[in-house]
């Protein structure tokens, strides 16, 4: 079990860190203790509640003022904490019934949420840990550095509501949405391809595959692979001596009974070893960005085509996830792709995990917005600037031509839709991707020469 664990906790901790747990019951429990500390260490020690001026607090011996303040600000934090849940809430259901129910996801990260939160109910706790300090027996005692600094938390939770009814009106426009789903889709290919392109050779994602026979594991539960622990399969792959095929790739769904990996070498494939490569995989109901860069693609499509919906009829937005969809892509185009060959030791294949490359993911991001934009000029013409963008930066021949078929397809899907007027501009664009990729080609060309 111990070789599971660090997979086990890897899961946890992405969970924990996008949701409102953790920060704001951190940040709930320091500020419990601290009011609570505070106030033994003022009763310890007297002269600390004599440092306070009596202009701000004049009644230094009146417990019953204290209770007052303390058990006043108590139930006024909750009474604030019950509107921002109710603001928060309601943000979460207009954002997900305009743009797309999985953008939740990327609301419960949001860290401003998660403070106020924490900054509130911080606040009460730390009341509520001060107010036994303040009593009339066995002996008098009013704890006045303790209750300062709950009036000053109360100040600081009134300018904190005020910046967080202005955060969460600026985080359900669609331009900060969309751009905070682009910033942590960037922030997974910086992890996933961490390397600057070097090759001069698109590797395609439709590689011939291996085909390697023996012994089949399923999975034993329904969900989609969210995580696969890359570095921990080769060590048990080298450890017994056998390759490992995995059959679906991060963000593929795997309903239970169905192949999940193949072992060569049957007889090697105990259930103990079955059981520990399972536990590799992180299997769950639903897609997360841990791994999965398409995913963070895909939320981007899903507000895309609801804007150009005949419902919404919104192509401003379509065109700005067109925008963020073309950064995406451009940073995938300059890093090198994910492996999905591991040898150890060199020559000896030991893993073989499909992954997605740039091919696939231009396709995953424009093939439906080119689909349904087939009578919007607008969008179709921000369709084929986003290409011609992705393709001055990429060099290989194999990718501007990737890259110029799919505008090839744009302009035919618009043809027998649109007038000659609007044509005129996105041939012109067309023209100029050609040119990218024929210039490609020619200095491939000149290089074998």
């Amino acid at each position: 079990m111990k070789r599971h664990q660090p997979v086990y906790l890897e899961k946890v901790v992405y969970n924990l860190r996008g949701g409102f747990l953790v920060r704001p019951l951190i940040i709930a429990i320091i500020l419990g203790c601290a009011g609570a500390c505070l106030s033994a260490l003022e009763e310890q020690y007297p002269a600390i509640g004599r440092l306070v001026p009596k202009a701000l607090f004049p009644s230094h011996l009146d417990h019953q003022v204290a209770q007052t303040i303390l058990s006043t600000i108590a139930t006024s934090v909750m009474t604030v904490v019950s509107i921002v849940f109710a603001i928060l809430l309601m943000s979460l259901t207009l954002a997900s019934m305009q743009f797309s129910p999985r953008i939740i996801v990327s609301f419960t990260k949001d860290r401003v949420t998660q403070w106020t939160l924490g900054v509130f109910l911080g606040t009460f706790s730390y009341c509520l840990s001060a107010l036994p300090a303040a009593r009339s027996v066995p002996a008098p005692f009013s704890p006045i550095a303790t209750v300062t600094g709950a009036m000053l938390l109360a100040l600081i939770s009134v300018a904190w509501l005020l910046f967080f009814i202005h955060h969460i009106s600026q985080s359900i426009s669609v331009n900060y949405i969309v751009d905070r789903i682009a910033t942590e889709t960037e922030a997974v290919i910086n992890e996933m391809m961490p390397l600057p392109r070097r090759s001069k050779r698109l590797r395609l994602a439709d590689e011939t595959p291996v085909s390697i026979t023996g012994g089949a594991v399923v999975s034993p539960s329904s969900g989609y692979i969210r995580h696969i622990d890359i570095d921990r399969l080769m060590r048990a792959a080298v450890a017994y001596k056998v390759t490992i095929v995995v059959a679906r790739r991060v963000g593929h769904f795997v309903p239970a009974g169905v192949l999940i990996l193949n072992v060569t070498n049957p007889d090697k494939l105990t259930p103990a070893l079955a059981e520990e490569l399972l536990a590799l995989f992180d299997i769950g109901p639903t897609r997360t960005l841990q791994q999965d860069i398409e995913f963070g693609i895909l939320q981007i499509v899903d507000i895309a085509l609801r804007a150009i919906s005949p419902a919404v009829n919104d192509p401003s937005t379509a065109i700005c996830c067109i925008d963020h969809l073309s950064r995406i892509l451009i940073q995938v185009g300059s890093r090198e792709e994910s492996p999905s060959r591991f040898y150890s030791p060199p020559g000896k294949l030991r893993i073989l995990v499909p992954v997605l490359g740039l091919d696939r993911l231009v396709h995953s991001a424009f093939d439906q917005i080119r689909v349904y934009s087939k009578g919007d000029a607008a969008v179709s013409l921000r369709l084929l600037r986003a290409l011609t963008d992705v393709s001055t930066t990429v060099e290989e021949p194999e990718a501007r031509r990737m890259l110029a078929q799919m505008g090839r397809r744009i302009l035919a899907g618009v043809e027998s839709v649109l007038g000659e007027d609007e044509l005129v501009e996105m041939r012109e664009r067309m023209l100029g991707l050609n040119k990218l990729a024929i210039a490609a080609s020619h200095s491939a060309d000149e290089l074998k020469t």
